[in-house]
């Protein structure tokens, strides 16, 4: 059913990206951390079996619910981000990074931990954390989606969203949605995994929206292209229907630009032509349909745009190093995609 849904004209294109790319969510642990505490988090990489089975690309966030204390990514240069009650941590790249009760404090991650995943449901507590009387607790939860061959959203997001105090942003509902996991997170009722799952999803979306609400003017990416009269609106018009024999010629005068136009807009918010950026969406679209068994390859193919099996197998493997065959195989043994090369970037020439 998600498949028809997300092959149809929709208007909320963050919502039909998010649905494309399978995005999942769960809430794991409540802990109550008093100081001096500090906890490292390996790459999400490392967690996904653990936490999220059958997801390539694990993001991971933090609530503080009281207290304060720092976020740190654990390579680069960023500097060490404050935590008060209500702020949101996320990290949309999955990197390595500590949370503490001070900057610059580390400790050896311990993959235990979240081995309880596998043995019982959420959420899973760890009391009197640390060793004083200053006490902080937080939420901290994993979301799962799809990275490749083609996550626009995923790929415009930083590798750290800090939204300082979620009791007041985002108009009330992200301080709506906290106080939500909060009161879930403390109840032992049934369906509590499901229903802090979708929570984790929706807060996901708003911690989103509240990143492209803040974006300067002059940022360049698939969030900003969306407001773009002209790259915008030729970005709806190809996710809303993929199956059609898009030319550049024909999107240009749909959007009412010229050719030249709209190739150097798109290449200055997205760095790639119209076709190409068409061509990346139509293998992220197959790639989901091939995962879920949605029918026969040749089905698949027809669905993304193309007449044979054959130009739609060529075109995949040219995208993804796999043949459709082999990355429906391969999703069966293991959800970490191993592709022959990168992200797609060169169109079809079928």
């Amino acid at each position: 059913m998600i498949w028809a849904q997300v092959l149809v004209m929709s208007k909320d294109i963050l919502s039909s990206v998010l649905g494309a790319v399978r995005l999942s969510g769960a809430v794991f642990f409540d802990v109550a951390a008093s100081s001096p505490w500090v906890a490292e988090a390996p790459p999400a990489s490392t967690l996904a079996n653990r936490v999220l089975p059958g997801s390539q690309h694990v993001i991971e966030y933090h609530v503080v619910t009281s207290g304060n204390g720092w976020a740190t990514l654990v390579d680069g240069d960023a500097e060490p981000v404050r935590l008060g009650p209500g702020s949101v941590v996320m990290f949309p790249q999955g990197d390595s990074h500590t949370l503490a009760s001070n900057p610059g404090m580390r400790a050896k991650p311990d993959l235990s931990v979240y081995d309880q995943a596998k043995e019982s449901s959420p959420p899973f507590y760890l009391e009197q954390f640390g060793g004083g009387q200053d006490e902080t607790r937080l939420i901290c939860g994993f979301l799962g989606c799809d990275r490749l061959p083609f996550n626009p959203v995923i790929q415009s997001l930083p590798r750290i969203i800090h939204i300082a105090d979620g009791y007041t942003a985002g108009d009330g509902w992200l301080s709506t949605l906290i106080k939500a996991i909060m009161q879930e997170s403390s109840r032992q009722r049934l369906g509590t995994g499901s229903v802090l799952s979708k929570l984790s999803e929706l807060l996901f979306i708003e911690v989103v929206r509240c990143y492209m609400e803040s974006l300067p003017c002059g940022t360049q990416n698939w969030f900003t292209a969306l407001s773009d009269p002209h790259v915008g609106r030729a970005i709806r018009l190809m996710h809303g229907n993929i199956r059609r024999p898009w030319t550049l010629a024909g999107l240009a005068r749909e959007v009412g630009t010229s050719r030249t136009i709209l190739i150097q807009r798109f290449k200055t918010y997205l760095g790639v032509a119209p076709i190409t950026y068409l061509f990346n969406w139509r293998m992220q679209i197959a790639a989901g349909m091939l995962t879920s068994h949605a029918g026969s390859l040749a089905r698949i193919g027809e669905n993304v745009g193309y007449e044979s099996e054959a130009a739609f197998s060529r075109a995949f493997k040219r995208a993804t190093g796999l043949s459709p065959a082999a990355w429906r195989a391969q999703t069966i043994s293991s959800p970490t995609i191993k592709t022959a090369g990168k992200t797609p970037q060169q169109p079809a020439k079928d």
